[in-house]
């Protein structure tokens, strides 16, 4: 199999992509979304309590609120739509020896992430449709610490397919 023009440079010689993809774009409210729901429309109801008690006092003093209620509604709505719109920003790759993230935000710019799939990937299969694969870890810095997150196909379409896919490769692998 020849490989395509934009792979050149990226894959080696004997590397042949068996799979490409995209994740839903769909916007997904998870149940720890609900917590900051409620926190940001909180945060955001005050700013809006403050704001009408200032503009009865006269002037423009009340606009400082503004920013305090659209940051509550950032903090409310912000992470789900904002993780759907990542999604729709990033293509997946599954070649016989790695697994791919390509992603193309903008102000951050575009980044291609590799993963090699072997017999001692560690491969977690969520069904369902969409489903979704993780097949690495990544270590991230927070503002307390180091914390870790599971890296994978998220939110694929025709998730058993790829899940036979990578069990294939770990196999070769043995």
């Amino acid at each position: 199999m020849t490989t395509p023009a934009a792979w050149q440079g990226i894959l080696d010689d004997d590397e042949n992509i068996l799979w490409q993809g995209r994740p839903d774009g769909a916007v997904k409210w998870k149940p720890g979304n609900f917590f900051t729901l409620i926190f940001g429309l909180f945060f955001a109801g005050f700013a809006l309590f403050w704001m009408i008690a200032a503009a009865q006092g006269g002037g423009v003093f009340w606009m400082f609120g503004l920013i305090h209620f659209f940051i509550g509604l950032g903090i409310a709505i912000g992470p789900p739509f904002y993780n759907a719109w990542r999604r729709r920003h990033t293509w997946y790759t599954l070649t016989d020896k790695r697994a791919f993230i390509a992603t193309d935000l903008p102000v951050i710019g575009r980044k291609l992430e590799s993963y090699p799939i072997d017999a001692g990937t560690i491969l977690t299969y969520e069904a369902g449709e969409p489903a979704t694969i993780h097949f690495a870890k990544k270590t991230k810095r927070g503002k307390n610490g180091t914390y870790t997150v599971d890296v994978g196909f998220e939110r694929i379409a025709g998730g058993a397919e790829v899940y036979r896919l990578l069990r294939n490769i770990q196999k070769a692998d043995t």
